[in-house]
Order: structure tokens, then sequence, then C-alpha cells
């Protein structure tokens, strides 16, 4: 029972994006161990944001002694920032390419383990203003849209979905990451834009997504790993297991990823 009540905080609190804080039984159901300490700093995608922000939480919450301090962006960005040397314990990705990265330049231990997917939605403002129907909207002159830049795994998604559908996009303006993209959609500074679907149920009813057949050719796949050089080796370990849990799991599936 008392698994349960965690996980429906846990759910509650996706829903309304509200990562203030998780009560006891979050502390008695996440996974403890040996004594932790210190701080664990995990570089993440930013599609990852609302996630994994509650479950720095729980992670916290079994393990007193440790603070999780994260580094959201894209997950290009990141990866280069770990290759020249940015002091970091753990690394998720939401593409391989960017891992295998880190990979190749022997900043990994191990081997990264896939931990969940996500594929693109349209995201429009509330009450679709710009009266977009679907991928086709993309390739004309209005509405105005925005992408995510195509060096990163949401941009190079949306670019695998254009080609499927013999689409030549015509965007206002790209962005460095997807939390970027959704922001112009909530402000209403365009039409529509090509996000997670995670995305667009984290921003609840600030913006309507519209699903699109093409996005099941993009699925992206999300990778974790320790790093090679992670300062807090035993905490990084630690928190990649978490990571990987069932408890972790129900999190993601209830933001609308798909398990691994």
């Amino acid at each position: 029972m008392r698994m349960i009540r965690a996980l429906s905080v846990g759910a509650a609190a996706l829903v309304a994006v509200s990562v203030a804080g998780c009560g006891s039984d979050d502390a008695k159901s996440a996974p403890a161990g040996d004594k932790l300490s210190g701080t664990v700093t995990v570089f993440a995608a930013a599609s990852l944001t609302e996630t994994f922000t509650m479950l720095g939480k729980q992670f916290e919450a079994a393990h007193p002694g440790v603070k999780v301090v994260y580094s959201f962006g894209a997950s290009s960005a990141l990866a280069e920032q770990i290759k020249q040397g940015a002091p970091a314990d753990v690394f998720a990705s939401a593409a391989p390419k960017n891992m295998q990265q880190v990979v190749d330049a022997g900043d990994i231990t191990g081997s990264p383990a896939t931990f969940v997917h996500n594929r693109l939605e349209i995201a429009v403002p509330k009450g679709n203003p710009g009266h977009v129907t679907g991928l086709a909207d993309f390739g004309k002159a209005e509405p105005k849209i925005a992408l995510c830049a195509e060096q990163v795994p949401c941009g190079a998604a949306a670019k695998t979905v254009f080609e499927t559908a013999g689409i030549t996009p015509q965007p206002d303006t790209r962005e460095q990451d997807v939390k970027a993209v959704l922001t112009k959609v909530t402000l209403g500074e365009v039409d529509a834009a090509l996000v997670y679907k995670t995305d667009v149920k984290a921003a609840g009813d600030k913006v309507e997504g519209i699903e699109f057949p093409e996005s099941a050719k993009a699925v992206n796949d999300y990778p974790i790993a320790p790093l090679a050089k992670a300062p807090n080796a035993a905490a990084a370990t630690a928190f990649v297991d978490f990571i990987k849990s069932d408890q972790a799991k129900t999190v993601f599936t209830q933001a609308g990823f798909d398990a691994a």
C-alpha cells in the first residue's frame, strides 16, 4: 500500500508539473542501499526535465546524504560539454547518437542502457488559433512554426518525419532544445511546433497536441550511463540503477514516455 500511495503522489505531481515535494512514502519506496553522500551531477536531455526532477526528489528522500543537481539541455550540447571535461556523474541523452559520441571519447563507464522511448507530436497554442490540422501545414508559408535545430535529437527526429512524409518544412524559428520550442508555443509566438508528446503532456492546458502517423518513423531511444570520471561514482551508479527501476518506469509511463 505504501508503494501504491507513493506512485499516486508521483502521478499527481507530474500532471501538475510540480516537483516541490515528495512525501515520506517516496523515501520508503525509493531504493535504499549503502550510505551515499555528496552531490550527484546529472546531465540530462531537456525533455527529461519534469520526470528527472521528480525522481531526483525521490532519490534524495531515499538517500538523505545525497543532493541531485541537474544540467538540462540539448543532448548534443551536453555531450560536447562532457567531452570537453565538464564535471558530471551521469549522462542521460535523448538519442543514442549523442551518447555514442561520449562513449567514443572514453567518457562512459560500462554500456549505456536505454530506459525509455519518446516520439514527436504537434503542439499548438490552446484553441489552435492557426487552425493546424496535421504535418502538411508545416510545409506552408503560413502558419508560423517552430522546430528544433537539426543537430539536436528533436530536430533530427523532425527531419526524419518530414522526409518520410515528403514535406519540406518552412520554420519561422529553430531553437536549441525542445523546451525552447515549446515555450514559443505556450507564449503564442508560433502557431505550431514539433515537440515530444511528453512535453505536450507536461504543458497541461497551455497547449494542445495533435498526433500524426509519421511520428512512428522517428522514435527516440533514451540511453543513460554513469561517466568514467564521475566525481561521485557510487552515487552515479545508484542513480542510474534507480532510473532503470520499476518505480521510475511508472513515473515515465505516466508522463507519456514508452517503456524500454
